[in-house]
């Protein structure tokens, strides 16, 4: 199987949410982290101190004979990471150590894990296949120069789970319907604390940003977004818990299905102007990058110390060059596929001026244009009631039953009307058209008054 363009999306969702910015441990968003594709050892979710210990997805195919299917399951094993200080006669355990500048303290890392499925007859597919990881125990020691002075103990406890496939026909002949369902059956206690918190220890216990990448051969996925008309019954038929089957594109152009825990349309991509990840994917790149630039010396030394990716994430931050930053800055894709688009000649010309730009089109006369609003005709200079009713905030109903005078009449592209007014009794009125800082309302937010009588 070629899925290196899909596994760049699957290793922003492996790692999405993995350590947020500003990355230190002290932050009090990354002292609850795991916020996706996590499968808890069972009696978590009840205990109020982990996930669910399952998650299940059903995808549609087309039935063709001897068709098969590759399932790939990956997800991030947590690892413990102790800090202990070399007392020159033993190894104390401590809260924190500083060595070559930058601070070490305990907190949790994770292994990446990808566990392939052996090929899966399409036809014959109802088997569970047993998911075993084991633990382990790393040491890394700490020097100060040739001094040693403190070493780091990770450890990783062993995970048991299981993956169940099951194929059954579809509603209509051509389809076949794929259910997966992922389960962790990792024994726990939350009595074992040694130091760690009891949501510590079951995240130790949990499958951790899981998802799948399931291909197929001899055979095609059906979008459920966007599938034919005859397989509508059978998308409608699947359910899914925790997850959401997209479709994305391996090496060679065939559909296959990553299962995400996040949802996604079919075919996402990672913008080619992302320099890496920074497991925050709703975040802007240009953004999120400049706030790491500004980050002390002092903050970055605990980022680094805080975890071996948030230290690549910072590197990485202060290397870029000029020109790498400016393409963070966006770009512009046509959403529409290239095979997809009308020849020229056929593409109908309704308008030369853009929809967005107000003030090349003629056609919006704010000053003149008018609407209706119970049968009378409201327009610049008519006399309104205020009566708030949009989700109105707190501004909106102190104005609630004051009189206003409208000042110009708005239609939006989506076929919106709003009414800019400024308060009657306001002695600053004549201020807002210079401003343009008007109130806004709907009509159905106003009652029309008669004009104001002159005075004699």
């Amino acid at each position: 199987m070629t899925l290196t363009a899909a596994r760049q999306v699957a290793d922003a969702v492996l790692y999405e949410g993995y350590l947020l910015y500003p990355y230190r441990a002290s932050s009090a968003k990354n002292r609850v982290r795991w916020q996706f594709g996590v499968l808890g050892p069972p009696g978590a979710s009840t205990a109020g101190v982990g996930e669910d210990p399952s998650m299940a997805a059903e995808m549609v195919l087309e039935h063709r004979a001897g068709a098969t299917v590759d399932i790939i399951l990956r997800f991030l094993q947590v690892q413990s990471r102790t800090v202990e200080q070399w007392t020159g006669e033993a190894w104390a355990p401590a809260d924190e150590l500083v060595v070559g500048g930058t601070r070490w303290i305990p907190f949790h890392e994770a292994v990446a894990r990808e566990v392939p499925l052996l090929l899966l007859p399409l036809d014959r597919a109802a088997q569970t296949h047993p998911v075993a990881v084991p633990g382990g125990r790393e040491i890394e020691e700490l020097y100060e120069g040739v001094q040693l002075v403190g070493r780091l103990v990770r450890t990783r406890w062993g995970l048991e789970g299981s993956v169940d496939v099951l194929a059954r026909p579809g509603a209509d002949p051509r389809a076949v319907v794929l259910t997966v369902r992922l389960h962790n059956g990792t024994a726990w206690s939350a009595e074992q604390l040694d130091g760690w918190t009891a949501r510590d220890v079951a995240a130790r216990a949990s499958f951790v940003g899981t998802h799948l990448l399931v291909t197929a051969q001899g055979t095609s996925f059906v979008s459920l977004l966007d599938g034919p008309a005859w397989a509508a019954a059978d998308v409608a038929s699947c359910l899914q818990s925790r997850c959401w089957p997209v479709l994305v594109a391996d090496d060679d152009g065939r559909d296959a299905v990553l299962v995400s825990p996040i949802i996604l349309g079919d075919h996402p991509s990672i913008a080619p102007e992302s320099t890496g990840d920074l497991f925050d994917a709703t975040e802007i790149d240009e953004i999120l990058t400049l706030r790491v630039m500004t980050m002390t010396e002092d903050e970055k030394s605990e980022a680094r110390g805080t975890d071996p990716r948030a230290a690549a994430i910072l590197s990485r931050c202060d290397a870029l060059s000029d020109q790498e930053l400016e393409r963070l800055h966006g770009g512009r894709r046509d959403p529409v596929v290239e095979d997809e688009m009308p020849v020229e000649d056929e593409m109908p010309v309704e308008d030369e001026v853009p929809w967005w730009d107000a003030d090349q089109d003629a056609r919006a006369q704010p000053t003149t244009d008018s609407v209706l609003v119970n049968g009378v005709r409201v327009a610049m200079g008519s006399r309104v009631l205020l009566r708030p009713s949009r989700r109105a905030d707190a501004q909106d109903l102190f104005l609630a039953g004051l009189t206003a005078v409208v000042a110009r009449v708005y239609f939006d592209v989506d076929g919106g009307t709003h009414l800019a007014v400024a308060l009657e009794d306001d002695p600053g009125r004549d201020l807002y058209g210079t401003t343009g800082r008007f109130y806004y309302f709907g009509p159905e937010e106003v009652e029309a008054l008669p004009a104001r009588e002159a005075s004699s």
